[in-house]
């Protein structure tokens, strides 16, 4: 059943619609996470506590819905139009109702989706420079589980083995999720939302000015959301990229936290009578995250120069698209 559809369906149960002004619509690793978080603390604004619903990238759920290691973290996305718009019916009357899913960029049919629903709505999206980007990515994916090949230069070849099924990791239902070089698809990404909805209606940031003047970038957010840009907001950095420790140690503590095993089983079920969700979100996972994960390695030089070359192009056409030179923000300009 279409967005539409399932709109047209809601009005005959009469669902009170609090279709989202605005959506957050990417790209991932490049601070959507943070400007959720922001926005979520403003008094005109409301947001869901899910981020990431995903309902519009009807064409990536099916992979998006990977299993977590971590069962409490399982996110349990809508699968109803009648359920997300659930998620948006505490928002006051005269509040900015928002979503955040850094997929919606991606997707193929989340722009007409979106659009079908809400013609008004207004549209961010957050660009980082590529390579960067995919650095970030694949030690995201890493830490996911969902990635098994650590060295980047090599996963960003298996893409065509993987489209074929092959090196595709065990419990990868689907190997999308590692199809890197789709997700830097700017301009054919920019272009589904320019055919939808109007210029005014779209804001594109860059990741840079969102990092070096956050202050600055958010108060222009909030005035293209046409609310009170006077109120203080605090700059915050979310999901930052680390790497793993130990595959070891991870593969154990992904066996305690899933309680699987003769000991992690009644260990886990002990622990969950014992604390709370909250108590154990707030005690036992900051420790696990020390334990498990470290500040990232540097970069392999060498790859990420070839890498840029390979990319320059596309930053030369995204410079023109936006009308901004980001051949030289990003240092392109540098490669020779």
């Amino acid at each position: 059943m279409s967005a539409s559809t399932e709109s047209q369906l809601a009005h005959t149960l009469g669902v009170q619609e609090r279709v989202p002004d605005f959506f957050i619509v990417g790209q991932p690793k490049s601070g959507t996470t943070a400007l959720y978080r922001m926005l979520k603390s403003h008094p005109q604004v409301y947001m869901p506590e899910m981020k990431e619903p995903l309902f519009f990238a009807s064409d990536l759920r099916p992979y998006l819905n990977q299993p977590l290691e971590d069962p409490e973290k399982r996110p349990q996305f809508p699968a109803t139009y009648e359920e997300y718009l659930s998620l948006f019916q505490a928002a006051e009357a005269e509040q900015r109702v928002g979503e955040a899913s850094s997929s919606y960029l991606r997707s193929r049919v989340a722009a007409h989706a979106i659009a079908d629903v809400q013609p008004a709505a207004r549209i961010i999206a957050i660009l980082r420079e590529p390579a960067s980007l995919l650095r970030s990515l694949h030690l995201q994916r890493l830490q996911e589980y969902v990635e098994t090949e650590p060295d980047l230069a090599r996963a960003i070849s298996l893409e065509d083995a993987r489209r074929q099924g092959k090196h595709v990791p065990a419990r990868l239902e689907q190997p999308q999720m590692l199809m890197y070089s789709e997700f830097i698809r700017y301009i054919e990404q920019l272009r589904r939302y320019d055919a939808v909805f109007a210029p005014e209606q779209i804001m594109v940031l860059i990741y840079d000015d969102f990092r070096s003047d956050n202050e600055r970038a958010m108060r222009s957010v909030l005035r293209f959301l046409e609310v009170d840009d006077t109120v203080p907001v605090k700059a915050l950095e979310a999901n930052p990229t680390i790497a793993i420790r130990s595959k070891r140690l991870a593969r154990i503590s992904r066996r305690a936290q899933s309680g699987r095993g003769v000991i992690w089983g009644p260990t886990n079920a002990i622990l969950k009578k014992l604390m709370p969700p909250r108590v154990r979100e707030q005690a036992l996972h900051p420790l696990r995250d020390r334990l498990l994960y470290r500040e990232p390695p540097p970069p392999d030089e060498h790859f990420m120069l070839e890498l840029r070359r390979r990319l320059k192009p596309e930053v030369q056409a995204l410079s023109e698209y936006l009308d901004r030179d980001l051949v030289a923000l990003w240092g392109y300009d540098e490669l020779g």
